[in-house]
């Protein structure tokens, strides 16, 4: 949510090596246009991407998504298998057993930031003050993270108008679909993920009995960052299946 194609720019090399990679845009996301035709929560946005898919003539393929992307990424295997070869969801939102109700105060601290800072960010993030404020709650290597990884980033999050829209959109929502055990999946946490804590927001119980389910250590809500080389091998590993 509030990110963009971009942040996978760290991995998209060696994951080239497995095979064609294509990302995408959400509406409202990354300087994308929302698209009043298009739903914001997940269900509707796994639609919306099953119908683009379709229409670039892409069949199946192996499913990469975090967070927001990774609860889309489940949706769509739930509901449109037929795109779905395998899905690595990585820090996916969705698996809390009480749904919020409300935007959770102060949540939103990386948007506001974004916002606030954006237009002279090229600047500000070569200071280690202010990688920190942007960057520590998301990642415990902050210190590791490159500057155009953080400056992409925060471009992103201040180009994504449909950040509230998509926030509003999963109220009251959670993932909880059967996934067909013909679909290899794999969810991936961080042991020191802050945007979704293990205690309320990764529900084991919510998703396939097939699941595989891997705890990255020293990794925070972006493992493509903290720990690109164990989320390649996560990846390969559906890839070769």
């Amino acid at each position: 949510m509030g990110s963009a194609n971009t942040v996978w720019k760290p991995i998209i090399p060696a994951l080239q090596e497995l095979g064609e990679v294509i990302t995408c845009l959400l509406p409202g996301h990354g300087g994308n246009p929302l698209d009043p035709r298009v739903a914001m929560d997940p269900r509707s946005l796994a639609a919306h991407l099953s119908e683009e898919m379709a229409r670039e003539g892409i069949g199946r393929a192996h499913i990469v998504g975090n967070s927001l992307g990774g609860w889309i990424s489940l949706e769509l295997a739930a509901h449109f298998p037929k795109h779905v070869k395998s899905v690595c969801a990585i820090a996916p939102a969705g698996l809390w057993l009480h749904p919020f109700f409300f935007r959770v105060p102060g949540t939103d601290a990386a948007k506001r930031i974004a916002d606030r800072t954006s237009k002279f960010a090229h600047v500000a993030l070569r200071l280690t003050p202010a990688r920190q404020l942007g960057f520590s709650r998301v990642s415990p290597r902050w210190r590791e993270i490159s500057y155009e990884t953080m400056l992409d980033a925060t471009i992103a999050m201040a180009q994504s108008d449909g950040y509230y829209s998509a926030w509003d959109a999963f109220l009251d929502k959670r993932f909880d679909t059967p996934i067909d055990s013909s679909i290899p999946l794999t969810v991936l946490f961080g042991e020191k993920d802050r945007a979704l804590p293990a205690n309320t927001c990764q529900e084991r119980s919510l998703v396939p009995a097939h699941t595989r389910w891997v705890i990255l250590k020293e990794t925070g809500h972006a493992p493509m960052w903290d720990s690109p080389n164990e989320v390649v091998a996560e990846i390969s590993h559906l890839v070769r299946l």
